[in-house]
């Protein structure tokens, strides 16, 4: 009876602790993700901004990005906005954008996302 107690006891102290350590794991990813946010934020207004909104979906010279996650797609060409596809176009550019992969770091990349994501 008292192994079976202490053996209950283990498991439970065991599940706690294993919430414990997913709630700090997300604490310190969402510190990291509003991180991220700012820098790719700082980038947008550097780099993006001369040619995209990131306050309006109205067309400056490219698109506005406003609201470009809850969209869903591209207004250029409809394909579905994912990080990927965020990613490869922004590296890559297309016949009315720069490829900005020799101007901005990977990690410069993933901020910028980051940032797109929550306009």
């Amino acid at each position: 009876m008292v192994n079976r107690i202490l053996k209950m006891g283990m498991v439970i102290l065991g599940a706690v602790a294993l919430i414990g350590i997913g709630a700090l794991a997300k604490e310190k990813s969402g510190a990291a993700n509003s991180a991220a946010v700012g820098r790719g934020k700082t980038v947008f207004q550097q780099k993006c901004s001369v040619c995209h909104y990131d306050n309006s979906d109205q067309k400056k010279i490219g698109p506005g990005l406003k609201g470009i996650s809850k969209r869903g797609t591209f207004t250029v060409n409809g394909n579905k906005v994912t990080e990927e596809n965020l990613k490869t176009w922004i590296e890559n550019g297309d016949q009315l954008m720069p490829p900005f992969k020799e101007v901005l770091e990977p990690n410069q990349i993933k901020d910028v996302i980051a940032y797109v994501k929550t306009l």
